[in-house]
């Protein structure tokens, strides 16, 4: 079997009511993020209580994580763009390394 070749990046976790996911995931798009993946309908307990993963109302209720593997160059404009959101907003971001295989997924893709 062929060994898998890692290489190091950043995974960042960012935990928001999912009545802002268009603002993050816009934020870190505009940032140079390539991909992530969003989970809805978080449950846990934080400093404002017990969140339950059941949808309330609609989506906008509950919380969501968006997760995403990037470049340690990217650490920075993300988190500079959702400073001013988190002063005014709950939530949380989580940044931290990782490996991983098939690097080519979250390199830059030339323009055609």
């Amino acid at each position: 079997m062929n060994d898998l070749n890692l290489s190091p990046l950043k995974k960042v976790e960012i935990i928001l009511e999912g009545e802002h996911m268009e603002f993050a995931t816009d934020l870190l798009e505009r940032a140079g993020v390539k991909g992530y993946t969003i989970v809805n309908q978080l449950s846990g307990k934080g400093s404002h209580g017990f969140y339950e993963g059941h949808v309330m109302f609609n989506e906008d209720d509950v919380l969501i994580m968006i997760i995403s593997a990037v470049p340690e160059s990217l650490i920075e404009p993300i988190l500079e763009g959702f400073t001013p959101f988190f002063n005014k907003h709950s939530g949380v971001i989580f940044i931290s390394d990782i490996q991983v295989s098939r690097l080519v997924k979250f390199a830059s893709q030339p323009d055609s």
